[in-house]
């Protein structure tokens, strides 16, 4: 993203961070983002405060920055979790910030700023025409949670049929805010909604640094309801696949019932009363299989009439305030 003359001005990227009471990390993170991108672009920081309980010292991100232009906070009125707060973030950007490309990551150092100088630099490559995600190439979490996450990521394949490789670490062009805020998918779950929009993206490999400050309120409760969120995007995918296999279940329990017939009438294997117990189990089974199949099939029909939370039409309900803390002069 390095210009290729000296008379072009330099790109104009957004550096978009969700945080919630870290705010040691975050000015942290942004020195490092200064001195890390000096020479490839001018920044605008954009914290989105997550509902803290903590308020900011602007003095603490006051300093003598060489690409951070403006540091501004973005306050929500409660905790909304950090990714509808990446939503509401670049829904706020798409009405009021004008930007070559957005940059959304963690605030805490789990993005790295050496990982920033490598999206962009990626993002560059690839002329700045398409997406850029961090797949991240080794992860610091403990053994319980690598387990868990494994697990996931088979669930998800199987329910969707995507393999799940990207957080939020990422670039994206500025015209991609156009379609992304207008999708409901976003208020769910960031990463999936792009995969979800058609956008062409690409990934690279990237380590996953290590918190700066403080520790993670991340509990295993808001993991799993975060995984939860990623699939929620691709719902009917999910409905479609899932009414399959109820279908071929109720199958599989009709050629139970049929074969259990068979061998109670035509031949001489049949315990007494074993064919009334077997039909009688099969037939629970496929009534089980017909009513979840037919819940779906409803559940699908009336989510598609629903238009849900649209970042751009809704987001200004949670925005309390945007504050600046730090403008270059």
């Amino acid at each position: 993203m390095i210009p290729d003359s000296s008379s072009a001005p330099p790109p104009h990227v957004v550096v978009l961070m969700p945080l919630r009471d870290d705010w040691d990390s975050a000015r942290e993170l942004i020195r490092r983002l200064d001195q890390a991108v000096a020479n490839v672009c001018l920044v605008e920081i954009l914290l989105v405060d997550d509902g803290s309980l903590q308020r900011c010292n602007r003095d603490n991100f006051h300093g003598n920055y060489c690409a951070v232009r403006a540091i501004r906070i973005l306050r929500l009125r409660r905790n909304l979790g950090h990714q509808r707060a990446i939503s509401i973030g670049l829904a706020h950007i798409q009405k009021n910030v004008r930007c070559s490309a957005v940059l959304v990551m963690d605030s805490d150092g789990e993005d790295t700023a050496q990982g920033a100088v490598d999206l962009l630099s990626a993002y560059s490559e690839a002329h700045e025409t398409k997406a850029i995600f961090a797949a991240r190439s080794r992860r610091s979490e403990s053994f319980v949670f690598q387990c868990f996450y494994h697990l996931y990521r088979l669930m998800h394949l199987v329910l969707t049929g995507i393999r799940v490789r990207v957080g939020n670490f990422s670039i994206l062009p500025a015209e991609y805010l156009n379609t992304l805020v207008a999708m409901p998918e976003m208020w769910n779950h960031y990463a999936a909604a792009v995969s979800r929009s058609g956008l062409p993206f690409a990934m690279i490999p990237i380590s996953r640094g290590k918190r700066i400050a403080g520790t993670s309120t991340m509990n295993f409760t808001a993991l799993v309801a975060h995984g939860l969120s990623a699939i929620s995007v691709f719902g009917d995918i999910v409905g479609v696949r899932l009414l399959i296999g109820c279908a071929a279940g109720s199958l599989l329990a009709a050629l139970g019932i049929v074969l259990a017939i068979l061998i109670r009438f035509f031949t001489n294997q049949a315990i007494p009363g074993w064919a009334t117990y077997v039909t009688g189990t099969f037939v629970i089974i496929m009534i089980q299989f017909i009513t979840i199949a037919s819940s779906f099939t409803f559940f699908m029909l009336s989510a598609r009439a629903n238009l849900g939370f649209v970042p751009l039409r809704d987001y200004l309900l949670f925005v309390e305030e945007v504050v600046d803390i730090h403008s270059h002069e």
